[in-house]
């Protein structure tokens, strides 16, 4: 944080309302506004280049009330946590550039006639390569991964529940080659013909019931196929911005014409200078994901919604790294005195 004093070092603790929903990966324009308006002053003499941006987001969100003879009714105690973390790394030097991103949420509720439970879970990590070809396209390897961190369950009633997720079940492994499309700073549309992808099931008990498409008695399976991601972020005011991405999955060898659907949608409104209210839409569409009805059996394939809401606390913090100043060059030595001619002597 070189050239920053504390009063500049005080305008990193802005907003973030917490509550994110699925997946991650708001993608990396996410992120690049998240840190905006954070202004890194820069010597107009120092030629040298940016070369990596990084930083990230952190937010925790306490909720909690009590009863005690309260004639409306209702639990006598209900306490939930939520919390997020973003971190981002991006690099830049003449045509090569490489976007890291992470996203990581949790959240759990607990209250007294239903115990505790998991309210949000996603671990995602992405990077992505890309070499400018000029006219806004690059030709770009992507790689992501996304998984949870602890089981899941559905419940059939209040003392009962089922396991339907864990960690490493699902997990989705993607590696991709194909062009990204940046015709603005806050818009990308990267598309890939060749799309490698596996999901993974590292549960016994689950791989046992083919859950998420996996064979039965198999921990994974291979997909080849295309893929398209879309991310756009927008301010739509002066305080509030909008964040959406878009993921579509054909698998070549099973069912084509059944593509799987990854959307999330956050809406950022930032209050006052320490706390931002957030709201989220998540949608999943996969064939291979079935649903689950009231009493615990499996459905046929449904549209997946998560939508939440929250106002929290917030951490942002960002910082730029220029290129290394190459040292200056040696003092050039003096040629060695000529001694004079004869005829100069003379």
């Amino acid at each position: 944080m070189q050239n920053y004093g504390a009063r500049k070092l005080l305008t990193l603790t802005l907003s973030l309302a917490l509550t994110l929903g699925l997946h991650a990966q708001n993608g990396v324009q996410g992120l690049q506004s998240a840190v905006e308006g954070v202004k890194i002053t820069k010597d107009p003499k120092d030629t040298t280049k940016m070369t990596w941006k990084t930083g990230g987001l952190a937010s925790i969100t306490f909720n909690q009330a009590a009863l005690s003879n309260w004639s409306a009714g209702g639990d006598k105690s209900a306490l939930s946590l939520n919390a997020i973390g973003n971190l981002y790394a991006f690099y830049l030097d003449g045509r090569r550039s490489w976007d890291n991103f992470l996203n990581a949420q949790y959240g759990i509720a607990n209250t007294t006639s239903l115990g505790t439970r998991k309210t949000n879970d996603l671990l995602d990590i992405t990077s992505k390569y890309g070499y400018d070809l000029g006219k806004k396209w690059y030709l770009t390897g992507l790689f992501d991964f996304r998984t949870q961190f602890a089981p899941g369950y559905n419940y059939p009633t209040a003392d009962s529940k089922i396991l339907t997720s864990d960690f490493l079940a699902p997990a989705y492994l993607l590696l991709s080659a194909g062009m990204d499309w940046k015709p603005t700073t806050n818009f990308s549309l990267f598309m890939s013909p060749a799309t490698m992808r596996e999901v993974l099931v590292n549960n016994d008990s689950l791989a046992s019931v083919a859950a998420f498409g996996v064979d039965s008695g198999k921990k994974s399976r291979f997909e080849f196929g295309a893929y398209v991601t879309i991310n756009y972020q927008t301010n739509v005011s002066k305080t509030a911005n909008y964040t959406g991405r878009l993921d579509l999955f054909s698998d070549y060898t099973r069912n084509p014409q059944d593509i799987a659907v990854y959307m999330t949608n956050v809406l950022n409104v930032k209050v006052t200078s320490l706390v931002s209210m957030l709201l989220s839409l998540n949608l999943i569409y996969d064939n291979n994901i079935p649903s689950v009805k009231a009493d615990g059996t499996k459905g046929g394939p449904a549209l997946q919604l998560q939508e939440t809401m929250g106002i929290g606390f917030a951490y942002k913090f960002a910082r730029k790294a220029r290129k290394p100043i190459p040292p200056p060059p040696p003092p050039a030595t003096p040629p060695p005195a000529t001694p004079p001619s004869a005829t100069q002597q003379k």
